[in-house]
């Protein structure tokens, strides 16, 4: 199985990485366990003539790195750490070893816990890191045939890859029961696996939908602050996207509590009990898991640092709006086979301000909906993937 992720080629991230080596002394790569982070370093490693690679799950590698200013700092070329989470002190470190001139090493570190990691990367290493975020497969990276078999399976290589759905979703439950049972004890959380199990189910449920902590509470029988903590940990690891409101004055109320997404859809649909397209076509979740699926894409290939949903308290409502510079951008997602223009589009073009909206559906032509609104199969979304980005184009 290794050998055939290996001939899914992932150019645009490999690309960007290599970028950000040559721009940045430290390049910090994160993303869930298990999405590929370190079969892309060893790639990288492979065309670089010079690598020192750490793997902080190693014991003997923890070892070598006991004293990291002695290990480090006579080192050059390119040093590669993954899981640094692992020895997030590892980072007071880098910073005087990235201040050297001339510079003789670059470093790649590899994380999978985000809040914290990124809180201090970017606090001790100001000015001296650029971040890139790693997701599974992408709808930019498979055949276009598989689109229904990424949206079913999910991201993750072993799942997509696996030689049939039962193999599959066999996959994700080992994956499930190794991040609550190793991966987060191994992070120093001390939750019970079956607390957080039973919350991720419940997520499940809610995915999609607007965040009500009080009722999360009341359904677990914790505080909210429990629920907090939870959805921190959950959202850390990046298996759960908290998606922010956007609100501004426009006279209307609005909804400022944030909207709650299991990222990858393969997860979703194995804490749903989902196997099979045909399965999920008579699910409740449907339209919800196509929004969520859509929406990871759209921002596997945006970026998600300005991304947010809008509604009000009327019920007008945008899936998703991105800023870009100057510009807004929204985006609606429809599990329809000919989406067609709702009362809510024309309220988010004229309240928001929108230069134009993107109605991203499963089908295979790209349509006008309206002069600003354009209906586009997902399958051409990489092509809408630039640095000047006009979806209404």
């Amino acid at each position: 199985m290794q050998q055939k992720m290996n001939h899914i080629p992932r150019r645009r991230i490999e690309h960007r990485t290599f970028r950000s080596l040559e721009e940045s002394p430290v390049t910090a790569l994160l993303g869930a366990r298990q999405v590929g982070k370190t079969t892309l370093a060893r790639k990288i490693a492979v065309a670089t003539s010079t690598v020192h690679y750490y793997d902080l799950e190693r014991a003997a590698d923890r070892a070598a790195l006991s004293t990291p200013e002695i290990a480090l700092s006579d080192l050059s070329g390119l040093i590669i750490i993954d899981e640094i989470q692992r020895i997030p002190l590892l980072f007071e470190v880098l910073r005087p070893l990235c201040d050297r001139e001339p510079l003789p090493a670059r470093f790649l570190v590899l994380g999978s816990a985000s809040h914290d990691l990124v809180r201090g990367v970017s606090e001790t290493l100001a000015g001296r890191v650029q971040f890139i975020s790693m997701s599974g497969f992408r709808i930019d990276e498979i055949d276009p045939e598989e689109q229904t078999k990424l949206w079913v399976r999910g991201g993750f290589p072993r799942s997509f890859l696996a030689s049939n759905s039962e193999v599959s979703d066999r996959w994700r439950e080992s994956f499930i029961a190794t991040f609550l049972e190793r991966d987060l004890p191994q992070l120093g959380i001390r939750v019970s696996a079956e607390k957080l199990r039973r919350f991720w189910l419940m997520l499940a449920h809610y995915h999609g939908k607007i965040l009500n902590t009080s009722e999360l509470a009341a359904s677990m029988g914790v505080s909210q602050k429990t629920i907090g903590h939870y959805l921190d940990i959950l959202s850390g690891a990046y298996v759960v996207r908290i998606l922010p409101s956007w609100f501004e004055n426009i006279k209307k109320r609005q909804v400022k509590s944030p909207k709650i997404y299991i990222r990858d859809s393969g997860l979703l649909h194995h804490l749903l009990g989902i196997t099979t397209i045909e399965i999920l076509r008579s699910h409740p979740t449907y339209g919800a898991s196509w929004e969520g699926f859509a929406l990871e894409q759209v921002l596997a290939l945006r970026g998600e640092r300005w991304a947010f949903y809008w509604r009000t308290q009327r019920g007008a409502e945008l899936d998703l709006m991105v800023v870009d510079r100057t510009q807004r951008y929204g985006f609606e997602f429809k599990c329809s086979d000919a989406p067609s223009m709702t009362k809510s589009m024309h309220i988010s073009l004229e309240d928001l301000q929108l230069s134009g909206i993107s109605v991203i559906y499963p089908g295979a032509s790209k349509y006008k909906m309206h002069e600003k609104v354009t209906a586009i199969p997902l399958s051409m979304l990489p092509e809408l993937a630039s640095d000047t980005f006009t979806p209404h184009h």
